[in-house]
């Protein structure tokens, strides 16, 4: 037999929580086989086997979480013992085993032992009763706000739940799942199940139990703040030929589209290759100068905001960039990021001009050095030639870790940016 542990997904994880398992015990498994999809702190990923045979055992229900390295299903050769039905308990087998008692000596019935986690059918439905396809995000709200799903219809392709059903059933305060079967409690009324949405002591505040990104985030981003001296440099660009630019390159490479933010990715790059001493991470013992430029892109998706990384930027053409950005965004919000697709940034930028922010400072993102905010692009009267003329402008800021960087450092790196932004041909000469 070979256990089958929880793997480590991602370098800022401690524990994984098991989404949903594809596979179930008697199913032959192969290499390359999807067995499990498992929450980490950053997205649902899915784990594929790397060994072939028969899945034994799940020892980690859906819903529960396990510690790195600890075991979560057993996998057996293929052709060895079959596992036990699945209406089989430990319980039932150690009572088929033990020898009856005798007539004059019957003991009292004993407390029914835990059933194994593993055949044991999922709250809310009957046993052998098939769940209803939902995607990963789907399972995690519901599994958070304790919505059961086999009492929904799916608005989703083929009758799949999606995000806005569980949203949906959340507003309208949709039943918890059921118990498999009545609990019994002869020396004390049951208790009752908890609510849809906890209310807190103050009947005007509703209080939501934080999901793992969000915890997970709070942590990175106050030991961001506690351990890294950050200091701020903003800076103003005419954004006028940079959309000019963008219109002639889609005009180019039609029916392919550039984004504003896939123009400024590939400055932030240029300029970094020219700068790289704020392409670096600070370490108690040494400043560490990366020679791939990669630059992080935040994304933001239902339960918080993901970076996935675009490898290598500034060898990568503007539209090549374009491409890899959306599929990275597509698949975040789906929550199927690889640990390699978040990991190995070396520089990020976020943009929040498409909500129309002017401007604003963002977090550094450790173990980088430094971090650009892009605000949105603003129609304002500028001065040309003495003459007030209508213009267009946008509000770039840097956040720079100052044992990392100094002001001038960064000041030098800031300019050539801004340069780049406002005669976007060097971006790709």
């Amino acid at each position: 037999m070979t256990e089958i542990l929880m793997p480590r997904l991602s370098d800022t994880m401690e524990e994984g929580v098991i989404s949903s398992w594809q596979k179930q015990p008697g199913d032959e498994i192969a290499v390359g086989d999807v067995i499990v999809d498992i929450e980490t702190d950053k997205a649902v990923m899915e784990f594929e086997a790397y060994e072939a045979g028969v899945l034994d055992r799940i020892l980690v229900a859906e819903g529960e979480s396990a510690a790195i390295g600890a075991p979560i299903a057993v996998l057996t050769p293929a052709g060895g013992a079959r596992p036990a039905a699945p209406a089989e308990t430990a319980a039932e087998a150690a009572a088929e085993a033990a020898p009856e008692p005798a007539a004059a000596q019957a003991p009292e019935p004993a407390p029914a032992a835990e059933p194994d986690p593993a055949p044991a059918a999922a709250p809310g439905r009957a046993a052998g009763a098939s769940r209803p396809p939902s995607s990963p995000l789907a399972r995690r709200l519901a599994r958070d706000h304790g919505i059961d799903l086999a009492a929904l219809n799916g608005s989703g392709p083929g009758g799949r739940i999606i995000r806005a059903d569980i949203e949906a059933a959340i507003r309208a305060g949709a039943p918890a799942p059921a118990p498999a079967q009545p609990e019994v409690r002869p020396a004390a009324p049951p208790q009752p199940a908890p609510p849809v949405r906890a209310q807190a002591a103050d009947s005007d505040v509703e209080a939501v139990p934080l999901n793992r990104f969000r915890k997970v985030a709070a942590k990175r981003l106050t030991q961001s703040k506690r351990d890294a001296p950050h200091f701020y440099l903003n800076r103003e660009v005419d954004a006028e030929p940079l959309l000019a630019f963008r219109a002639t390159l889609n005009e180019a490479l039609a029916p392919a589209k550039v984004s504003v933010n896939d123009l400024i990715v590939k400055a932030a790059a240029t300029a970094l290759t020219e700068h790289p001493a704020v392409n670096v991470s600070y370490t108690e013992e040494d400043l560490l100068f990366h020679r791939r430029v990669n630059v992080g892109v935040a994304v933001s998706v239902e339960d918080g905001l993901l970076v996935p990384v675009i490898k290598d930027a500034d060898r990568k053409s503007v539209s090549r960039i374009g491409r890899e950005t959306r599929e990275l965004a597509g698949r975040a919000r789906d929550g199927k990021l690889t640990p390699q697709e978040m990991s190995g940034g070396t520089f990020s930028v976020s943009n929040l001009g498409m909500f129309g922010v002017d401007s604003f400072a963002a977090v550094i993102n450790p173990p980088e050095a430094a971090i650009l905010a892009v605000g949105a692009v603003r129609d304002e009267p500028v001065v040309r030639d003495g003459q007030v003329v209508p213009g267009k402008r946008m509000a770039l800021t840097l956040s720079v870790d100052h044992r990392a960087a100094d002001g001038a450092t960064a000041a030098r790196f800031l300019d050539r940016l801004a340069a780049l932004l406002q005669n976007p041909l060097l971006i790709v000469a």
